[in-house]
């Protein structure tokens, strides 16, 4: 028998059930599902209840992250008037891009996505969720505390996030329009939070269409080393 471990701060066991190898493997196929997984720009206006949206951001909030300090707040609104002002916010923002700002080549290889200015499904999507990284956070005697990998740590959430609501059926896209600090203003968050990712939710419109894309091989995406 082992001797137990020495601990300065609070430890408890942990145990997860150690399945056959052929169960592992079978669930492990199960998640091929996000195979079909898809960016939505074409939403239906169906409503989504928002037990969905919780489920979702359970999930995400099991990633893990640096030190454990959990960098990330995710704020959905389906309010009409808030889902509004963040689409005219955000095609200014957009106008500046696509007509100012001289980016050639990041236009070229968004060409084959035909996105333009216009951000339509920022107000059909039932949902708006808005993940903000938290660049520091406030300790209970009101002091600031910096959080650090934030930006890798809300990545993973909002990886887990994407896969939630696509395992219910629902779409989404990553929508990041630059500068996002007016989701901030809109979204009354604090100095310590800067906006991360902007996710419409909802279910694809039934005339959805995407890009004809294909993914890297997995002979592209795996290297194995040594024996």
């Amino acid at each position: 028998m082992t001797q137990p471990r020495k601990h300065r701060y609070p430890f408890v066991p942990y145990a997860p059930p150690r399945l056959p190898v052929d169960e592992g493997l079978r669930r492990g196929a199960e998640f091929r599902h996000l195979d079909r997984r898809r960016s939505v720009r074409w939403f239906s206006p169906d409503p989504v209840p928002v037990e969905a949206i919780e489920l979702a951001v359970r999930a995400a909030n099991t990633a893990p992250s640096g030190a454990h300090q959990q960098p990330w707040t995710f704020v959905a609104t389906r309010d009409l008037v808030v889902k509004h002002r963040i689409r005219v916010a955000a095609e200014q923002e957009e106008r500046r891009f696509y007509r100012e700002r001289k980016i050639p080549e990041w236009r070229a290889a968004l060409a084959p996505l035909e996105t333009g200015e216009h951000k339509e499904f920022l107000e059909v999507a039932p949902w708006l969720v808005v993940v903000f990284a938290q660049k520091h956070r406030v300790l209970p005697n009101g002091q600031l505390q910096k959080t650090y990998y934030a930006s890798e740590s809300v990545g993973i959430a909002c990886g887990f996030f994407i896969a939630a609501l696509h395992s219910m059926g629902l779409t989404t896209l990553t929508h990041t329009p630059n500068p996002m600090a007016f989701l901030g203003r809109v979204l009354h968050r604090p100095a310590t939070e800067r906006p991360y990712i902007l996710f419409p939710v909802g279910y694809p419109a039934d005339d959805c269409e995407v890009p004809d894309l294909t993914r890297k091989p997995l002979s592209e995406a795996l290297v194995f080393v040594g024996d």
